[in-house]
């Protein structure tokens, strides 16, 4: 039996006299509070998520006395920023939220603990997540654990509901819908159908001017880089691509498959044909939400960390719907999840652990299935969830049907996802700029292939 199955029957004791929870900037970790409790640092980016996980912490120090929790929260760009910066100078906060693209690198730098050896001590039960998300924070050896898993996340279509009774369709129809390579399928049909020109012309009538929209069928806010998370990859992963070799610690990309650019040259020819606006349109700086609810954008392909958000936009009905069928008979949509890792620099590594593995709890992640803000790690908070999404009239099966179908493909793990993106994001930009050929990804896919020959 693993460790990843197996439980223990003893758990850590829990530590000292209660404290607050404070919001701080830029606390260093090692802090003391003033009544002796030691304060344990935790930065996220999500400021959604801060009062769920303002509730845990609160619950964590009734149970744990003598530690305290201070919770910062930076915007994305921001926050990985910061993180290095601190990191470097050894002062980073001793509990952070991981992503999957940053993780292969602070494994491989030893900036991040093994937990394993907690694990071996705690009785917490790695059997209870969603399959495959405790593997996703492995390392390559099979035996290291650098994170436990705190939630979950596919994508699915947001659509102007009322923009999509006005072309004819019933939120039935958008789960029927299927997309080829060849000429798009029925859901080529239906962003024809959403598409609506400055004279009020849709796409799929006559006098349409695909150089003069007001209204585009489909939105996007870039080119996808090497992830595609929100842009190509349901397109490419159901036309029976997929990202590597192995997933996690791939070795050798397939960005030079003929799936991958098929399917590339496909979501491409929606700019041409206007049914998608131009990369330079895209990436103004006006978000793919607001574009939505202003009228500008028909539907955008985005992730179910967004599903709140997209319902609470005033002034239009956003509903969703999941991504289309493919060639391969399955939709499709990356599976990821973050998780929740401990600096290797805390001065307080146990401490940081009770902090982490009650992150990890059935009683934290049932406080966040109740925020209706993410899916939980925890297949029974999970159901949770999404009892509280359709109290809120989403319909989360658009993001479960991928789980329940198996139709999802792992987000790539590699220490060497910056330098792949450094070559696979300005390679996609000028294919999706109309500077180069969707072929040129084979010399890009090629280059990144070298970086682990090195």
């Amino acid at each position: 039996m693993t460790k990843h199955t197996r439980r223990t029957v003893r758990r850590w004791a829990a530590i000292g006299s209660a404290a607050a929870l404070g919001l701080t900037g830029c606390a260093s970790s090692g802090d003391i509070a003033a009544d002796g409790s030691t304060v344990i640092t935790y930065w996220m980016w999500d400021s959604n998520q801060m009062p769920g996980y303002r509730q845990c912490a609160d619950d964590f120090q009734e149970r744990n006395p003598g530690i305290e929790i201070r919770i910062e929260q930076y915007g994305w760009d921001d926050y990985w920023t910061q993180l290095t910066a601190t990191m470097v100078a050894e002062s980073a906060p001793d509990v952070f939220v991981d992503h999957t693209s940053q993780f292969g690198k602070f494994a491989s730098l030893g900036q991040i603990l093994d937990l394993s050896g907690y694990l071996d001590e705690s009785d917490l039960d790695l059997g209870q997540y969603q399959e495959g998300l405790v593997e996703l924070w492995a390392g390559p050896d099979g035996e290291s654990q650098y994170g436990l898993p705190k939630d979950w996340d596919t994508e699915a279509i947001f659509y102007n509901a009322e923009m999509v009774e006005a072309a004819g369709y019933s939120p039935e129809d958008l789960w029927e819908l299927e997309w080829n390579p060849e000429d798009g399928g029925t859901f080529e049909d239906f962003l024809a159908a959403m598409t609506i020109d400055e004279n009020g012309v849709r796409g799929d009538e006559e006098g349409f001017d695909p150089r003069d929209v007001a209204t585009y069928g489909l939105g996007y806010n870039e080119a996808g880089g090497g992830y595609g998370q929100v842009q190509w990859s349901p397109f490419a992963l159901s036309n029976g691509w997929d990202y590597s070799d192995e997933n996690p610690w791939g070795t050798s990309f397939r960005y030079d498959e003929e799936e991958f650019l098929e399917a590339v040259s496909w979501w491409r020819s929606l700019i041409e044909k206007g049914y998608m606006p131009p990369l330079a349109q895209a990436t103004s700086g006006v978000g793919t939400q607001e574009s939505l609810g202003a009228g500008a954008y028909a539907t955008v392909i985005e992730g179910s960390w967004n599903a709140l958000a997209f319902s609470e936009l005033g002034g239009v009905d956003a509903q969703v719907a999941p991504t289309p069928i493919g060639p391969e008979g399955q939709r499709a949509s990356v599976f990821n999840g973050l998780s929740d890792a401990v600096w290797s620099g805390t001065p307080h590594p146990d401490e940081a652990w009770l902090w982490v593995e009650y992150l990890a709890s059935t009683e934290c992640q049932d406080v966040m299935a109740e925020t209706g803000r993410i899916f939980p790690a925890i297949t029974t908070s999970s159901d949770r969830a999404l009892e509280t999404f359709d109290g809120l009239g989403i319909d989360a099966r658009a993001f479960s049907v991928h789980v329940e179908d198996g139709t999802t493909a792992l987000t790539p793990v590699t220490d060497q996802w910056a330098q792949l993106q450094t070559i696979m994001t300005p390679a996609m930009d000028a294919v999706m700029a109309f500077d180069a050929e969707p072929e040129s990804l084979r010399d890009a896919n090629a280059r990144v292939n070298r970086l682990f020959d090195e």
